[in-house]
């Protein structure tokens, strides 16, 4: 089997469904995913908001009439991250009188689709909502969180910055930097902190680098920065000046305070011929050895001899059938992801499991679960992990019967990541599994 796609054609556009709906939310993801798309579907609110914020998907498809909940409510919590960012946002109901889709669009909706849908301008409608997203995230140089240039204008400003070397005969010097352990800080604090807090990143970084130096916001809690005319000596100091610096920032929320780090890694170019590719990657391997080597703290490109040691992510395949617990081991040891290792077991059944201690294993745990099996089934699994201590480091992909909608429901309600449906297609499997680990990590 050939090795998985690269991660620019693995990165196709997610959409996020939210509905209790579960036999619509069958026929709306296979109609959607025959597109080409991946989805995400939710069932319960809670989870929704949770993995938003985690998959960062392309466009949100919002039911309003939900079970205990508005959808209302979730588009309010999801709209104060999207306002710094443009995401389409549809609502979705059966009732469509004109003061529910006024009041859909005051509150944030991009657009808003009437129930019993009509698959084939559903389909259409979502595609323009994506081409338009497409077309904007490739307009904008700014990111409008941070007010700093986004990795969209860093090819042009390397291009200059290599011109540069090459006309003055210096060097110069890119860093990448991220904060450390963020996540805590938006699973502690929430979102909306954790966007105060990039910001306040940004803020501190551009006012500690020279006017001649571009700063970028590369995605998520990175930022890039292209030191002009700079040896890696001159921004190691520099670096390491701001770290000491950035660690004496607190940060105050509803009365609790919090201080945090960064790491980063720089490498030094005095060549025309390094790419910006091959320039992200190297600087990126020195990011991760400093994140190996305890965190806050700058770690040179230049003077690094070994590659850093890769990421663990350890995967469980519980599944009775023998035959399909080897296509899925073949399926993971051909997925190659920059710094990620994969640790792959099986197991027979969700006792095994369980006896196993798997869960207690450092690293992320990636865990795929069969539906029906014998002494203990998926679903029984999957509740009792989400029960555990482990429950926030653990994802979860089921494996169902095409018509088990019963089943796809209570894994939805259960907290499950997403869902596959038996038989399924080897190519796309790997192709979700893929993607699915690269929006984790």
């Amino acid at each position: 089997m050939d090795k998985v796609l690269e991660v620019r054609n693995v990165d196709v556009p997610l959409i996020q469904l939210i509905d209790d709906d579960v036999s619509l939310l069958i026929f709306l993801k296979e109609k959607l995913e025959s597109k080409g798309w991946m989805v995400i579907a939710n069932t319960k609110a809670d989870h929704a908001i949770e993995q938003f914020y985690s998959l960062h998907p392309d466009c949100i498809i919002i039911d309003i009439n939900l079970t205990n909940v508005s959808g209302f409510d979730v588009l309010a919590d999801i709209h104060k991250h999207t306002k710094h960012s443009f995401v389409p946002k549809i609502m979705c109901s059966i009732d469509n009188d004109k003061k529910t889709r006024l009041t859909a669009y005051q509150a944030g909706a991009d657009d808003f689709i009437e129930k019993p849908i009509h698959i084939d301008e559903f389909l259409i409608r979502i595609e323009r909502h994506l081409e338009r997203k497409k077309i904007f995230d490739h307009s904008v140089l700014i990111d409008e969180l941070t007010q700093v240039y986004n990795r969209k204008f860093l090819q042009d400003s390397y291009n200059r910055f290599i011109s540069d070397v090459i006309r003055t005969k210096t060097t110069g010097t890119i860093a990448i930097l991220d904060i450390d352990h963020f996540k805590k800080v938006n699973d502690t604090y929430g979102h909306v902190v954790g966007d105060k807090v990039l910001t306040a990143f940004a803020k501190f970084l551009k006012g500690n680098i020279r006017s001649t130096d571009t700063l970028f916001r590369y995605g998520g809690e990175e930022f890039v920065i292209l030191f002009q005319r700079a040896r890696e000596s001159e921004i190691m100091e520099v670096l390491n000046r701001m770290l000491k610096q950035f660690s004496e920032i607190v940060f105050e929320e509803d009365g609790e305070k919090f201080s945090l780090t960064f790491s980063g890694g720089i490498y030094e170019i005095e060549s025309k011929n390094i790419t910006l590719n091959k320039a992200i990657e190297t600087a990126d391997e020195a990011l991760y050895a400093a994140k190996e080597k305890g965190r806050n703290r700058i770690e040179s490109a230049n003077k690094m001899v070994h590659a850093p040691a890769k990421k663990l992510l350890n995967v469980s395949i519980v599944d009775d059938d023998s035959l399909i617990r080897s296509i899925l081991v073949n399926i993971f040891e051909t997925i190659d992801i920059k710094h990620i290792a994969l640790d792959v077991r099986v197991y027979e059944d969700g006792m095994k499991f369980l006896e196993s201690n798997r869960l207690e294993e450092n690293g992320m745990h990636f865990l795929v679960l069969d539906g029906i099996m014998p002494v203990m089934d998926g679903l029984e699994l999957l509740q009792i992990v989400k029960r555990t201590a482990y429950r926030h480091n653990a994802h979860i992909l089921m494996l169902t019967g095409r018509k088990s909608e019963r089943d796809i429901a209570e894994a939805l309600k259960l907290g499950a990541d997403d869902y596959v449906t038996k038989p399924f297609s080897i190519t796309e499997l790997q192709a979700r599994i893929t993607r699915l680990i690269m929006r984790m990590i």
